[in-house]
């Protein structure tokens, strides 16, 4: 599959079958997260499979932006003493959470490309998430995607046309 063709087919996915996603699939998208571009090469990233249906009910139950019973979901964090011990004053404020971005992107066009739906997750209670995969304090929740084989097929998006959201090197009024 051409990456355009993953763009274009990427959608948030709200509701999984229950076919288990095996650990290989599972394997190549921490890969591709991990391939992401980083601020200055930090790659303060840690990523955490939640296969165990337990532990997922769990943490659903704190993530009201979390829907579609997913088989697995992937918590992006970051290491914040490794950010601070190798990074810029900016990578905290900042850096980190792009980073974590730039990998969920990574992950979530990967899955596309492997026949599997996702949906990045960032309304839930972080502390109540982080309590229950036992993290570190200076362990910080960046993001949460929902990980599964698609239900039905997603509908079609609304984009915004082109000519409403760019402009040519200054601002200018749209009509």
């Amino acid at each position: 599959m051409e990456l355009s063709e993953a763009i274009q087919k990427r959608r948030s996915i709200r509701g999984f079958s229950p076919k288990p996603v095996p650990e290989e699939l599972l394997l190549q998208l921490v890969k591709a997260g991990a391939l992401a571009p980083s601020a200055s090469n930090l790659q303060a990233w840690q990523f955490f499979l939640l296969t165990d249906p337990e532990l997922v009910r769990k943490v659903e139950l704190f993530s009201p932006g979390l829907s579609g019973k997913p088989p697995v979901l992937i918590a992006v964090c970051s290491d914040m003493n490794y950010a601070l011990e190798h990074g810029s004053p900016n990578s905290e404020a900042y850096g980190c959470i792009m980073d974590a971005s730039m990998a969920a992107e990574n992950i979530m066009l990967k899955a596309v490309e492997l026949g599997l739906g996702t949906c990045a997750i960032k309304s839930y209670n972080p502390d109540a998430v982080k309590k229950l995969l036992k993290l570190p304090g200076y362990y910080r929740m960046e993001l949460l995607i929902s990980v599964g084989f698609p239900e039905d097929s997603p509908r079609p998006r609304r984009l915004r046309p082109l000519d409403e959201i760019l402009h040519r090197n200054a601002w200018e009024e749209k009509q």
